[in-house]
């Protein structure tokens, strides 16, 4: 935080803080810091680490910038996307990217519901949350940037802070929550292409569009007459380009996706059900965030620690999915011969890296043994992908109720 912080050799030096805070800190801290000295001392690879106090510990994560961790995420990121690198997985030549953000629950202290705000119900009883969002690569399972700010703040706002890590060649999915005109010149301005689902009730286009049948449609749309144009680049006469394109459910319910993709021929009506259905992967990446991860259960009630934890999650989160990706082939071969296909438990590679994760980040360590050990458990550890299987929404089942107790299929890894 200070240019002194760390400057002066103590018990906790910086490396070994950010070593403790990376590696899934959910029991008591005392027990934490006990288990943390214990499995380093005992490695003879490793520095001999000293133990310190719970107190020291939380004066210390004080001077650490949040940011660390965002920085962190992005080594990662950078080493990646590289035109070596061969196995990252593309969709008609785009990055599929995808936008979504949620809520997030904090410590009910004055100080966070000042600084973050709270959430009332219809009984006037009220919890402290803040907005997070993310951009998220579906195919790769990596997330690109990641933000966390007032629960007043609009998802769209946040959604375009996330432009500083949009590449030509992006193609970046919304849900229903996030077309406006604004929101798609700013993309449009940027060379970025975009896929956004739209109500059927979103404007007179839509409508005709949705009574006409067609499948697809290529128009023009213009700014409300409300819309504020003041230093805006266009005014109520600019148009933007835009392709409909209907998608019929089971169900029989109609979907309406508006897109920058105006090329039929290069991008044909049928792929985009498939590309919209991609979508689907940031909420599973929330899912683990939330319940595998479990980012809600913070290791201190400051500003600086409730970012530390969501920022130190996030990087975790693309650490593990770095060497899942490894495993693809790995797990193109077990496939070979079974009769489902199979994919990595994400919640047990979770528990599978505490502590070892400690000497995965440390230089002395034998990154490749550690490295080809995670490997085996993961490929050890699957479990099979069951196609067809959904479970129907019962919208609004709990809204005048308490928050309910997830039920699942599995025990907590962490």
């Amino acid at each position: 935080m200070n240019k002194t912080d760390f400057s002066r050799r103590r018990k906790q030096p910086f490396g070994g803080m950010l070593l403790f805070m990376v590696n899934f800190l959910k029991k008591s801290l005392v027990i934490e810091i006990d288990s943390f000295v214990n499995f380093l001392n005992s490695k003879s690879n490793l520095t001999s680490v000293k133990k310190f106090t719970k107190s020291a510990f939380v004066q210390k994560r004080m001077k650490i910038n949040p940011a660390v961790f965002k920085y962190l995420s992005q080594v990662i990121i950078k080493n990646t996307y590289i035109e070596s690198n061969t196995t990252i997985k593309l969709f008609y030549g785009f990055r599929i990217l995808s936008v979504d953000g949620s809520k997030l629950t904090l410590p009910n202290t004055e100080e966070l519901k000042k600084e973050f705000g709270e959430s009332k119900n219809q009984t006037d009883t009220g919890v402290v949350q803040a907005r997070i969002s993310v951009l998220y690569d579906v195919l790769n399972s990596l997330v690109l940037d990641s933000e966390m700010d007032k629960l007043k703040t609009c998802e769209r706002t946040l959604a375009l802070r996330h432009s500083i890590q949009w590449k030509k060649n992006d193609l970046i999915i919304y849900d229903r929550g996030y077309p406006s005109y604004d929101f798609k010149y700013e993309h449009i301005n940027a060379g970025i292409d975009y896929l956004i689902r739209v109500k059927t009730s979103h404007s007179k286009i839509v409508q005709c569009f949705v009574d006409s049948g067609e499948k697809a449609i290529v128009t023009e749309i213009f700014p409300q007459e409300k819309h504020s144009f003041i230093g805006k680049n266009y005014n109520k006469n600019s148009p933007l380009k835009v392709r409909l394109v209907r998608v019929d459910l089971p169900s029989g319910e109609v979907e309406v996706l508006m897109t920058s993709l105006l090329d039929s021929e290069k991008y044909p009506t049928k792929i985009f059900k498939e590309l919209y259905f991609m979508r689907w992967g940031i909420e599973t990446f929330y899912d683990e965030l939330k319940n595998k991860l479990k980012v809600g259960c913070f290791t201190g009630y400051s500003k600086i620690s409730i970012l530390q934890d969501f920022f130190c999650a996030i990087f975790i989160s693309n650490l593990q999915s770095i060497i899942v990706n490894d495993l693809q082939e790995e797990l193109n071969i077990k496939n070979h011969n079974t009769k489902l296909n199979y994919k990595i438990n994400s919640n047990l590679s979770y528990g599978f890296l505490k502590n070892r994760i400690l000497e995965l980040l440390t230089k002395e360590a034998s990154l490749e043994n550690i490295f080809n050990e995670l490997q085996n458990l993961f490929i050890q550890n699957t479990i099979p992908i069951r196609p067809n299987r959904n479970n129907k929404r019962n919208v609004g089942r709990y809204r005048n109720r308490i928050k309910p107790l997830v039920l699942k299929n599995q025990k907590d890894a962490l």
